[in-house]
């Protein structure tokens, strides 16, 4: 049974900096592409995408801001956050693609970015 734990959210002020973490199980990371989403006023979103092999992706809002990392021996998926504005407030979700097209989600993670 695949488990994706989400956590690292909080209230931070513009400018600041979070590190979100997703712990998997019942996956392996050397063969599953792992994405970041987040869901804020609007519909969800992907923000950040990271394959096996290492390659990255970023949502143009994004780009320069967020850096995604995996570290597959101990199945676990980074999103750093850098330069926070308010607009990158939301539920922050990991996932993999399969679940995705499931619609299946985890719990999420809060960040709210307000001074």
């Amino acid at each position: 049974q695949v488990q994706l734990e989400e956590s690292g959210g909080g209230l931070v002020q513009p400018g600041g900096s979070l590190r979100l973490s997703c712990a998997a199980s019942g996956i392996s990371l050397f063969t599953n592409t792992m994405t970041w989403h987040r869901q804020g006023a609007g519909a969800r979103e992907l923000v950040a995408g990271i394959v096996p092999d290492g390659n990255t992706m970023y949502a143009d809002s994004v780009k320069g801001r967020f850096t995604i990392s995996a570290d597959k021996d101990a199945n676990m998926v980074y999103l750093d956050i850098n330069n926070l504005k308010p607009e990158d407030s939301g539920v922050y979700y990991c996932n993999t693609l399969d679940r995705v097209k499931l619609n299946s989600w985890g719990q999420g993670t809060q960040v709210t970015v307000s001074s």
